[in-house]
């Protein structure tokens, strides 16, 4: 039998990663095209929605043209995208506005607003698990409604990133259930979390009909299939969110499984079919798997401030021809430095924060310097900060939730630091196991939702024949009572700063 072929598009931030897979789960090429972001004011972050279209129309053809394969044997597409996008377009297909990505934060006011519309932000919290933020997607819509009313009036969908991919390549204005958790999604229902939008007097007319992961929305136009250089009618499949689409990835998708993705951001996610309140800003979501649910808790800034670490201290090895991986050299000085970086404690809210506090005014902090600290320990503690973060994360799920976290799979571009790898298994006390692929579980994920919805496999536990562990961590129990210390005081800096930040940045935001 031919082998056929799915092109997974894993649409993030700042490129869009195209990766032609076939029906084995090999993956055959990839091409990465990437795409600006905009900050028009301090705390708000846009992008042009036009970019990822493009960005997957050249990845389309740079992936066929590098196997050969003919475009008749690609037998599905499929997107995974960064969450929470906002772009509004009008009954003639007009895109309104740029995309306000999930970064932004731009709706404290109107998150305020609408908590103590509803029940007051006390009591709103304690029911619904989770306060509203200036980041969430309802508050947004609400700042569109009262600063933007003609784009609001002339909206006819708001769609997300996934949705806007969908309908440029099919036609079709859908929302995907991953994605529409983003917006409020009834987890029984399989529906809009219908009284909680229009009791934040969002008219819920103006969000698109539903679609499953493994659904096939509709085939490639002749516009997109010409774009694209692929054939018209090629089934388009509903895909899902970034993070769901690297829960499958990480293979991690059995009841209780956990696993942790390190890239710009972060998160912890087990698997589970029960439908779980939000607690500790820890969200519930649809999975990928129609049939499975998603406990995820969403640090913002995780290899984006090892990058800022790297930008900003390590500019003259940067520029050095002789170097050929920065990373690596970090990798390398961290091991330099003890344990706990001789109790200096980053921090790591470069942006605010989700998970395990839910903040858009608490910033990054280097704790407690002294003339002995250099830039590999303020380094080292950066990687350290962010194991705290997952740290906390982690102690907060086995309360809240009573999960059993004894192994932790991790994916994503951060676990390829060895280092970085031990400190965390350290930190958290937990078997740490990095996947054969890390770097593109996502798009292996996504591949996954067409190939369930193709029948070729049969179920999503079927990712396992794909993704396997390949290098495993276990945590140095020397550094357990240094690390416990360190971690009890990272703690109470955020509550003893929380107000100082929120005088400091509430101006601002």
């Amino acid at each position: 039998m031919n082998l056929k072929y799915v092109i997974a598009h894993d649409v993030g931030t700042s490129s869009c990663k195209t990766v032609l897979v076939d029906t084995l789960g090999n993956t055959i090429c990839k091409s990465s095209n990437s795409y600006p972001v905009d900050v028009p004011h301090p705390n708000w972050v846009e992008q042009n929605p036009t970019d990822y279209y493009e960005a997957a129309v050249k990845g389309s053809k740079n992936v066929l043209n590098e196997s050969r394969i003919s475009p008749t044997d690609v037998v599905g597409i499929v997107f995974t995208t960064q969450a929470m996008g906002i772009i509004p377009i009008d009954k003639h297909n007009r895109v309104l506005r740029p995309n306000i990505t999930w970064v932004d934060g731009r709706a404290e006011k109107q998150a305020k607003k609408i908590m103590k519309k509803l029940m007051g932000e006390k009591l709103f919290k304690k029911i619904v698990g989770i306060e509203l933020v200036g980041k969430d997607v309802i508050p947004k819509l609400l700042w569109i409604k009262e600063y933007e009313p003609t784009i609001y009036n002339e909206t006819e969908y708001f769609l997300d990133v996934n949705g806007y991919l969908k309908f440029r390549t099919t036609g079709k204005k859908v929302t995907e259930y991953s994605g529409a958790c983003s917006y409020g999604f009834d987890l029984k229902k399989k529906d809009w979390m219908r009284f909680i939008i229009k009791a934040a007097g969002i008219d819920i007319h103006k969000l698109p009909p539903l679609v499953s992961s493994i659904d096939n929305v509709g085939g490639l136009t002749e516009e997109a299939a010409k774009a694209m250089g692929l054939v018209e009618g090629t089934p388009v499949f509903g895909g899902c969110d970034d993070t769901q689409s690297a829960a499958i990835g990480s293979s991690a998708v059995e009841e209780g499984e956990a696993h942790i993705y390190l890239g710009t951001s972060a998160w912890v996610c087990v698997t589970t079919k029960k439908n779980l309140k939000f607690k500790h800003a820890a969200v519930c979501l649809q999975s990928g798997d129609p049939n499975m649910n998603i406990v995820v808790g969403i640090i913002e800034s995780a290899g984006s401030c090892i990058k800022w670490i790297a930008d900003e201290f390590y500019k003259h090895e940067q520029n050095d021809p002789n170097i050929k991986n920065i990373y690596e050299l970090m990798d390398e000085d961290v091991k330099k430095v003890p344990a706990g970086s001789d109790y200096l404690i980053c921090t790591p809210w470069m942006r605010g924060e989700r998970c395990p506090v839910s903040t858009t005014t608490t910033r990054a902090t280097l704790f407690n310097i002294t003339h002995e600290h250099t830039r590999e320990h303020m380094m080292r503690s950066v990687y350290e900060g962010v194991a705290y973060n997952l740290r906390w994360i982690i102690e907060n799920f086995i309360k809240d939730f009573s999960f059993n976290i004894t192994d932790l799979k991790i994916i994503g571009g951060g676990a390829l630091d060895k280092q970085w790898m031990q400190i965390i298994s350290d930190i958290t006390k937990k078997k740490i196991q990095v996947t054969n692929n890390p770097q593109m579980c996502g798009a292996l994920g996504a591949a996954m939702c067409a190939f369930v919805g193709l029948g070729i496999y049969k179920d999503f536990a079927e990712i396992k024949k794909i993704i396997y562990p390949q290098n495993t961590y276990l945590p140095d129990t020397n550094n357990f009572q240094q690390y416990d210390k360190l971690f009890n005081s990272y703690k109470s800096i955020y509550y003893s700063l929380k107000k100082t930040y929120s005088e400091i940045n509430s101006w601002r935001f």
